[in-house]
């Protein structure tokens, strides 16, 4: 099964982390499918970028979201654009 979910990078007490999606069997920071974004919370306000249309891609094929990630696509409006994809069909 994939899964959407950060990947963290960066430096010691510096994280920086990547959306990815990968297999829910690989380790956090292993193997990756294809990455989907950035995530930076060190920075105020937290710096985020995301490729929508590979994330709604992912999610049409079946991906699950962690939590924090699908909080991260609620706060960019993109789980409410899937949702109501999803209702249309």
């Amino acid at each position: 099964m994939v899964k959407l979910r950060l990947k963290r990078m960066g430096a010691k007490k510096a994280p920086f982390y990547r959306i990815v999606a990968a297999d829910s069997r690989s380790p956090r920071d292993g193997r990756d499918i294809e990455v989907l974004g950035t995530y930076n919370p060190t920075k105020e306000p937290a710096i985020i970028t995301i490729d929508e249309e590979k994330v709604m891609k992912w999610l049409n094929n079946g991906a699950v979201c962690s939590d924090t990630v699908r909080s991260i696509l609620s706060k960019q409006g993109i789980i409410k654009k899937f949702n109501d994809a999803k209702k249309q069909k």
